[in-house]
């Protein structure tokens, strides 16, 4: 047997079951009066500590929020996939009156921390009688960690344009090809240009040619403000999948997701994933020089719905480096 494996049942032996609290609190008279159509009983699950690989304890709250004694109580708390929880299931005996809470602890196994921004997402559930009237009710958390970038600028990493007169700095689809800065600007896509894509208002890379000027999409945390109906993403694919999901979280905690997806910069369908069609280029540069001219090299939008009432704070971008981005944007 390994010594990671050993370890690993180890860390599985050390989790133990936590304890029950029980706190009793005063009804106020909102929550005596309230009927159970009007209230909810509230799950709430306490900061997590992701600082792995460790056992970290976990606190979930109950509180009856409802008219009637709450009775029967059993909560369930889940973690990420792979992340294993004791015990499966906590029970509170006994029964408590409205605004009285009950605290389940658990414990969960969190691997080392990997590199990058990350979202967690856990999940606590009770199950019960009487409070509400509801029977159920379940609460959610998610904790971030890693990096959050100001401007997506700051997450360039590959260099997807260069000039004519010099080509061997550029490696958009690893193997040493990239486009031409010299037909991009015949298409009106010079260093620091407006383009509009899908309603929004987007700017193509002022980087000079031949330096990382483009994101390769692997889950990275970017700084996004702004209100509007969908948040557009500028861009190309490098092979046939460049498909994944992003995430948009807002000012107040919530979030949206989306799938995108761009063809690869030439030969597949442009209309691929969903995709639009923002400019085409003439032939693209490789190691040796310019070449494949009459072959169309191309860039594309693609969008996810946004809450228009809510403001953006960040977006986490997909995570498939197939995925090569030049700006993004909220439009209106």
């Amino acid at each position: 047997m390994s010594v990671l494996v050993t370890a690993a049942r180890r860390a599985a032996a050390a989790l133990v079951v936590g304890a029950v609290a029980f706190t009793s609190a005063p009804a106020s008279a909102a929550s005596q009066d309230a009927t159970s159509s009007e209230a909810r009983t509230q799950v709430t699950i306490a900061p997590i500590d992701l600082n792995g690989p460790a056992i970290s304890e976990v606190k979930v709250t109950v509180t009856n929020e409802g008219p009637d004694r709450l009775r029967k109580l059993k909560v369930t708390f889940n973690g990420p996939v792979g992340w294993a929880v004791q015990p499966a299931v906590r029970s509170v005996d006994g029964s408590y009156q409205p605004g009285a809470a009950a605290t389940a602890e658990f414990r969960i196994q969190v691997p080392e921390q990997r590199a990058g921004f990350t979202m967690r997402t856990f999940t606590a559930s009770a199950t019960y009688e009487g409070g509400d009237g509801r029977g159920t009710a379940t609460g959610t958390r998610v904790e971030r960690s890693g990096p959050v970038l100001d401007r997506l600028s700051d997450a360039y990493n590959n260099v997807a344009i260069t000039d004519e007169n010099n080509t061997k700095a550029g490696n958009y689809d690893g193997e040493g090809n990239s486009f031409s800065a010299q037909k991009l600007a015949a298409v009106g896509l010079t260093p620091g240009a407006s383009v509009t894509a899908l309603g929004a208002q987007l700017t193509w890379p002022a980087a000079t040619p031949g330096t990382k000027n483009n994101v390769s999409s692997t889950g990275q945390g970017v700084k996004v403000a702004g209100k509007g109906s969908k948040l557009v993403f500028l861009g190309s694919g490098v092979g046939n999948g460049a498909t994944g999901t992003a995430t948009v979280i807002y000012a107040d905690g919530s979030s949206t997701t989306g799938s995108i997806g761009f063809p690869n910069w030439s030969f597949q369908d442009a209309t691929a994933h969903g995709a639009t069609l923002v400019k085409s280029t003439d032939g693209r540069n490789r190691p040796d020089g310019y070449g494949n001219a009459g072959i169309a090299y191309r860039i594309f939008a693609h969008s996810i719905a946004l809450d228009p009432a809510k403001q953006v704070e960040l977006v986490v971008l997909p995570a498939n480096a197939g995925i090569h981005l030049f700006d993004i944007a909220v439009a209106p």
